[in-house]
C-alpha cells in the first residue's frame, strides 16, 4: 500500500513538473501570491514611468476626470414605485451614493435628492473596497431592497437586506455570504436564492442549487427546489413580480446557450417541452415571451432563427403549441432589448446597425406600431414603470452625446429630459457608413468617425474598436474621452461590426463559433485592409483596442497579421486559450470557443490561441496590456503570462495592472481616468509621434 501512494505522489509530481516545463508561467495565475504581486509591482512601475512621464499625460487625465466627475452628467433613473433611483460617483463619491428622488421633482429637472446609502462611508466603516453592484427591490412598495456589494468590484458580491425606510441594513435580516450568486424576492419574508450553500458550485464558478430561504431560519437549512450538476455552467432561481402572481423561475443553462426552463407551480417543478437554445425575454400579460435562436417547428407553426414569440403562462405549463408571433427580423435587421411598462411591451430593434423603437400591445394577438424616436444612432432602453406606461430611453451616436428622453409607451410620445453636455466640437467631424468583404465574401459593415477636412493620403493615426463574440452588438456610442484624447488629437476612430457579434442576430453570431473562430479574425483583418486600401490610414498608423474577448480579438490580431497594426491595446483579456476553461469562469464559454481538453477541438483552438502562436523573430507591436487582480471572471493570468513570455522572447511591451476594479478595470472615476490617459498616451505614442 505505501509503494502505491508512494507511486502516485511520483506521478503526480512528474505531472506538475511536466505542466512546468510546458508552461514555465504558471506560478502567474497565482493571484495574490507575494512573487506575482512583486512581478506585478515592478512591471507597473516600468510602465507608469513611461507613460505618465509623457508630456501630455497630465492634461489627459486632468481631461477625463473633469468628465467622469462632471455634474452635467445624466442621472440615471431606475423607476422604483413613486420614486426614482440613482447611483452617483464624483469627485466627493468616490466609491459613490446610492440615492433617491420623487418622481415628480426628477422631471422637473431639479431632483431633490437624498442619500439613501453612503458607499465610501460603508468602505471605511467595514474595511472594505466596496463596489455597488445593484440592488433588487420588494415590489410593489421597494420599501426593502437586497443590496449587491462586490469587495473590490469582482463579480462576486455579498447580498445584504436593506431597509429603505429607515435608510440602514436589518439587522440579523437575509445574508448571503460572497459568492457569484443571487437572490430574489418571493414576498417580504421569502426569498429564492441560488449561492454557495457548502456544497461546492459549478466548475464555471456559478451556483448549482436553488433554494427557498424563509426568513428567522438558517441559509443552509433553506428548502432545495432544484440541484443541478457540477458540470452545468449554473443554476438561477428568481421571481417576476407581478400584480396578478409572482412567477418563480429556475434555469439551468448547461452551457453559455442551451440550457431548460422550470416553473415552481403549486410546490412542484414544471419543466415546459422548448429547445434547449431558446431564451426566455420575459412575462407580460400572462404571456411568456421568447427569442428563438434556430429554426423550430412547434404545433402549426414554423418560426424562424432570430423570432420574437409569445404563449399565455397557462398554456406553457400544459405543453401547450399556441404561440404567436410577434416579431420576425430580417436578414439584416435584429431585437437587441425588450421592456414592458402597464399595457406596452417595448422592443428596441437594430436595422443594418442603427436603432428603431417599437411598442407592441396585446388583446389576443400583438399590434406593433413604431415610436418616433430619434434616428440614426443607437437608442437603449432604460427603466420602465410597471404601475403606469412610463418608462425611460437613451439616444446616442458618435457625435450627439447621450439625450435622456421620458416616454408614454401607451400613446407613443415622448419628451426630452436632459442631454450629457458635449466636451469636444462634434460639429467639426463626420461619420460614414463602409462595407468590407471578407476572405468568404460577406460584407461586414463599420463605421469612420474623422475631421470633416481628412485627407486621404494613408497617414491619419487611426483606431479599430471591435468585439465579435457572445452576439454582443458593438453600437455607435458617444465618448468624450474618445473625442477629447483621440478625435481632437487628429486620430480617426473606426467600429468595425464584425461576426461573432449580436448586429444581426444569432446567425451573425453562430456564424463565428468554435471552430468557425477564424471567421472572425478574417473579418477584423478585412477591415483593416479596407482603410489601408482606402488610404484612410496606414498600418504604421494604425492601432486596434480590445477588452476581454475583444482582448482575445487583438492577441489575435497582432499575432497573426503584425503586418497590419502599430499599437495594440490589449485589455482584461483571454489569451491562453489552452487553459482558459481552468481558469474563473473560463469553463463557461465553452459553447463559444470549444474545449481546448478534446484533442479535435484544441486542433482548431492552437491555430488562434496567442499565447501559444507568439513566436521570436517577428516584427510585433509594442502592445500595452492591462488587467485587474481583482478581476473574478477572466482571470488576470492570461494577461500576465502573456506579458512574461513575450518579454523573455525579447519583445518590448507595457503592462499596467490595477489592484481592484474587477472585469471593469477599475472601481473609480480616479481610476478609470487613470486607466484611459495611460492607453491614449501609448496610443499617441505609437501611432502619432
Amino acid at each position: 500500500m505505501k509503494k502505491l501512494t508512494l507511486l502516485l505522489t511520483l506521478l503526480a509530481l512528474m505531472a506538475q513538473f511536466s505542466k512546468a516545463q510546458d508552461d514555465p508561467y504558471l506560478w502567474l495565475e497565482d493571484v495574490d501570491a507575494e512573487q506575482s504581486l512583486e512581478w506585478v509591482g515592478k512591471w507597473n512601475e516600468k510602465t507608469l514611468d513611461v507613460l505618465t512621464g509623457h508630456p501630455d499625460y497630465k492634461s489627459i487625465y486632468e481631461k477625463n476626470i473633469e468628465i467622469y466627475n462632471s455634474d452635467d452628467r445624466i442621472a440615471d433613473p431606475t423607476i422604483r414605485g413613486n420614486q426614482v433611483y440613482n447611483f452617483w460617483q464624483d469627485a466627493d463619491h468616490q466609491r459613490g451614493i446610492w440615492r433617491r428622488a420623487s418622481i415628480k421633482s426628477y422631471l422637473n429637472g431639479n431632483p431633490e435628492w437624498e442619500t439613501v446609502l453612503d458607499f465610501d462611508a460603508l468602505s471605511e466603516k467595514d474595511g472594505e473596497k466596496y463596489v455597488f453592484k445593484g440592488a433588487s427591490g420588494l415590489y410593489p412598495d421597494y420599501n426593502k431592497f437586497l443590496v449587491n456589494l462586490s469587495k473590490g468590484g469582482g463579480d462576486a458580491v455579498v447580498i445584504r437586506e436593506f431597509d429603505a425606510v429607515k435608510k440602514e441594513f436589518v439587522k440579523d435580516g437575509f445574508y448571503v455570504p460572497e459568492a457569484k450568486g443571487s437572490a430574489s424576492w418571493i414576498d417580504e419574508n421569502t426569498l429564492m436564492v441560488s449561492t454557495d450553500f457548502g456544497t461546492g458550485m459549478t466548475t464555471s464558478g456559478y451556483p448549482k442549487e436553488v433554494k427557498i430561504w424563509k426568513r428567522d431560519t438558517e441559509l443552509k437549512d433553506a428548502q432545495s427546489v432544484f440541484e443541478g450538476n457540477e458540470d452545468d455552467m449554473g443554476i438561477w432561481g428568481y421571481s417576476v413580480q407581478t400584480k396578478e402572481k409572482t412567477y418563480r423561475l429556475i434555469t439551468q443553462r448547461t452551457s453559455f446557450y442551451s440550457g431548460s426552463y422550470y416553473f415552481i407551480e403549486n410546490g412542484k417543478l414544471v419543466k415546459p417541452n422548448l429547445p434547449d437554445d431558446i431564451e426566455l425575454s420575459g412575462i407580460f400579460k400572462k404571456q411568456v415571451l421568447f427569442q428563438l435562436k434556430s429554426d423550430w417547428d412547434v404545433g402549426k407553426n414554423s418560426f424562424k432563427q432570430g423570432d420574437m414569440v409569445s404563449i399565455a403562462y397557462d398554456d406553457l405549463l400544459k405543453d401547450g403549441t399556441n404561440y404567436i408571433l410577434i416579431i420576425s427580423p430580417d436578414e439584416r435587421s435584429s431585437i437587441t432589448e425588450t421592456n414592458t411598462t402597464k399595457n406596452v411591451l417595448l422592443v428596441n430593434m437594430l436595422n443594418n446597425v442603427k436603432s428603431e423603437l417599437y411598442r407592441y400591445t396585446f388583446t389576443g394577438s400583438w399590434e406593433k406600431q413604431k415610436i418616433d424616436a430619434p434616428q440614426f444612432g443607437n437608442i437603449s432602453l432604460g427603466s420602465a414603470d410597471d404601475e403606469s406606461d412610463n418608462y425611460f430611453f437613451y439616444f446616442q451616436n458618435f457625435l450627439e452625446p447621450s439625450t435622456l428622453y421620458k416616454g408614454d409607451a401607451k400613446s407613443g410620445t415622448f419628451v426630452k429630459v436632459k442631454s450629457l453636455k458635449s466636451f469636444f466640437p462634434t460639429e467639426n467631424y463626420k461619420v460614414q457608413q463602409f462595407e468590407a468583404a471578407s476572405n468568404d465574401g460577406t460584407k461586414i459593415p463599420y463605421f469612420v468617425v474623422s475631421d470633416k477636412n481628412t485627407k486621404l493620403d494613408g497617414n491619419n493615426p487611426t483606431l479599430i474598436g471591435a468585439y465579435g463574440g457572445f452576439e454582443v452588438a458593438r453600437l455607435p456610442t458617444y465618448s468624450a474621452i474618445t473625442g477629447t484624447a483621440w478625435l481632437e488629437k487628429g486620430g480617426i476612430y473606426v467600429l468595425a461590426n464584425i461576426r461573432g457579434g449580436g448586429e444581426f442576430g444569432p446567425k451573425w453570431h453562430q456564424a463565428g463559433l468554435k471552430e468557425n473562430r477564424q471567421r472572425i479574425y478574417n473579418d477584423y483583418f478585412a477591415v483593416a485592409e479596407d482603410l489601408i486600401a482606402k488610404q484612410i490610414t496606414s498600418p504604421r498608423r494604425l492601432g486596434i483596442i480590445g477588452g476581454s474577448n475583444g482582448g482575445l480579438l487583438v492577441g489575435v490580431g497582432f499575432t497573426q497579421r503584425p503586418d497590419l497594426y502599430n499599437a495594440v491595446v490589449c485589455a482584461v483579456p483571454l489569451l491562453d486559450m489552452k487553459r482558459y476553461n481552468k481558469l474563473l469562469a473560463g469553463a463557461s464559454w465553452m459553447a463559444e470557443y470549444g474545449n481546448p481538453d478534446i484533442p479535435e477541438e484544441w486542433e482548431y483552438i492552437k491555430k488562434y490561441s496567442p499565447y501559444q502562436n507568439v513566436k521570436k523573430g517577428m516584427n510585433y507591436p509594442e502592445v500595452f496590456f492591462t488587467t485587474s487582480t481583482r478581476d473574478d471572471r477572466v482571470h488576470p493570468g492570461h494577461a500576465r503570462k502573456m506579458v512574461a513570455r513575450m518579454n523573455e522572447l525579447g519583445y518590448k511591451v507595457y503592462y499596467f495592472e490595477n489592484t481592484e476594479g474587477g472585469h471593469a478595470g477599475a472601481s473609480t472615476n480616479e481610476q478609470r481616468a487613470k486607466v484611459a490617459a495611460l492607453e491614449f498616451i501609448y496610443l499617441q505614442m505609437k501611432l502619432m509621434n
